[in-house]
């Protein structure tokens, strides 16, 4: 059996208190004793409400935040040993990109292309193989004509896949995206969830998607939701869209076609499955409850 590419065993995390003294004071926990494995290739959705511990849960990945009890483990190897030098987390940041919600703030250049080849650089990459990381970046999110525009004149679905191009161009095998169709129009929100899709499917990128977006998260393999630090939920969209009222009570609100095919079930229509979420044979459910309605 495979072994996962990402675990954690038992992690918690608090926040420090702010105040000084002595002795470091931590708030509550923000995470409980979360044990986790990710399969490598795997496209999963984080869910939960603000405050759930989801966004934290992303940085703890990337170690811009360390655990404050627990062991996280990437291919096998535990991130959160103490003897951990900083080329040790160096090479963990390298393996896990993060893209974060507002693309503004991960734009450094006046170009496009020399913002997409800032990591490389930084990385110590040669010219040419920088120069190729660059144009097959921009090229796997749609963006190889604007190579030479200001991203500051993009649209923001176009700035967020300039952001993703950035991250491509270092070679990750895992990218967390932190809410990062948050800030965009749903022409910009398609276009970035195309190009995350696309990244996991065609090039077998490990993909973490944290969002409040129940449409989204039907696209992933596997979703799971935190409430109040826990893991809630766990499973594939349809085992996790089914259970409405756990989802309700957590704060959440359920995709609209598993809203509206619960509510036919309530009224009474048997036939009703309402754990189906494709969309084009929620329609057909429909049109068949309209037919025998039409025939009473």
């Amino acid at each position: 059996m495979e072994k996962p590419f990402i675990k954690l065993e038992d992690v918690s995390f608090s926040y420090e208190s702010g105040e000084e003294g002595p002795v470091k004071m931590l708030l509550p926990p923000i995470l409980k004793r979360i044990n986790l494995e990710i399969a490598r290739g795997s496209f999963v959705a984080i869910l939960g409400h603000n405050g759930s511990g989801k966004s934290t849960l992303a940085k703890l990945l990337n170690l811009i935040l360390f655990p404050t009890e627990g062991k996280i483990y990437l291919d096998g190897k535990d991130i959160t040993d103490e003897n951990m030098t900083e080329d040790d987390v160096y090479v963990v940041r390298r393996k896990i990109g993060m893209v974060f919600q507002n693309p503004d703030n991960q734009l450094v250049a006046t170009v496009v292309e020399e913002d997409v080849a800032f990591g490389p650089e930084n990385l110590g990459v040669e010219p040419a193989e920088i120069r190729r990381r660059v144009d097959r970046a921009l090229e796997t999110v749609g963006m190889s004509e604007f190579k030479k525009h200001s991203p500051h004149q993009l649209s923001g679905g176009q700035k967020q896949r300039v952001a993703i191009a950035g991250i491509i161009a270092m070679l990750p095998e895992c990218i967390v995206f932190d809410e990062s169709t948050a800030m965009l129009d749903p022409k910009g929100r398609k276009e970035v969830m195309d190009t995350i899709v696309r990244l996991n499917r065609e090039k077998g990128i490990t993909v973490l998607h944290i969002t409040h977006n129940m449409e989204e998260a039907f696209r992933a393999d596997r979703v799971i939701v935190i409430s109040d630090g826990e893991i809630s939920l766990d499973g594939t969209p349809r085992e996790v869209f089914s259970n409405v009222g756990k989802l309700r009570t957590v704060g959440l609100d359920v995709p609209q076609v598993t809203e509206l095919l619960y509510e036919l079930k309530s009224m009474g229509y048997d036939e009703v499955d309402y754990t189906e979420t494709d969309e084009e044979k929620c329609a057909e459910m429909l049109a068949e409850i309209i037919k025998s309605q039409k025939g009473r």
